[in-house]
């Protein structure tokens, strides 16, 4: 039985590369939008884990049962974690996104695996063995680091919000939605929305 998949990518040359080497395959389907409700795998192709991929992941984790993978261009430690969060079962490098792999990928997603390049799952690894022992240290950041409004944003962030729909949400207007944030990443020393919520998660927080 072929494995239905759908593919999502900004990006129209990464769709049409990764879809035109799923498409000639006997063991998988892809799909269009019109089908995206019978989707058993979604492949998230970004150049890397954003904002925007954020949202995208995390509106997947919410309303699609289908299994993600993502393939990406560049993929660090904090990047890593927030497809963790969003519960992402594989994770592939585009310079290693060939069709044997990708297909290989798609079948193992249908049957339930996870598939991860071995030096990710090290970092992965090494990375779980530093929150369990930050989850032992009582100097960690807590719900004081962060005042109620930021964690009211962080929260809207994490489920897939923008900035127009959290002001709205929370009656602020945009610029000051912008301000609050950018105080919470500068103040925690973060990159952005997405390390910013990873952060807060990582340690509990929203």
């Amino acid at each position: 039985m072929r494995v239905p998949v759908m593919v999502y990518a900004e990006d129209p040359v990464l769709r049409a590369g990764v879809t035109h080497q799923l498409r000639t395959r006997p063991e998988v389907e892809v799909l269009t939008s019109q089908d995206e409700a019978r989707a058993a795998v979604s492949l998230v192709v970004v150049d890397e884990v954003d904002d925007a991929a954020t949202r995208l992941l995390r509106r997947l984790q919410r309303t699609s049962p289908a299994r993600t993978g993502v393939i990406v261009g560049r993929i660090d430690r904090e990047s890593l974690q927030i497809t963790v969060e969003c519960e992402v079962s594989a994770v592939i490098r585009r310079s290693d996104a060939r069709e044997d792999r990708l297909v290989s990928a798609v079948l193992a997603l249908a049957n339930g695996e996870a598939v991860l390049p071995g030096d990710l799952l090290a970092t992965l690894l090494d990375h779980v063995g530093k929150l369990q022992r930050a989850s032992l240290d009582p100097n960690g950041p807590t719900l004081s680091t962060l005042t109620p409004r930021e964690v009211d944003m962080l929260r809207l962030i994490s489920e897939g919000l923008g900035t127009a729909e959290i002001a709205t949400k929370l009656c602020y207007s945009e610029r000051t939605v912008k301000n609050i944030l950018h105080g919470v990443t500068t103040r925690l020393n973060l990159r952005n929305r997405a390390h910013a919520v990873g952060f807060v998660m990582r340690h509990g927080l929203i």
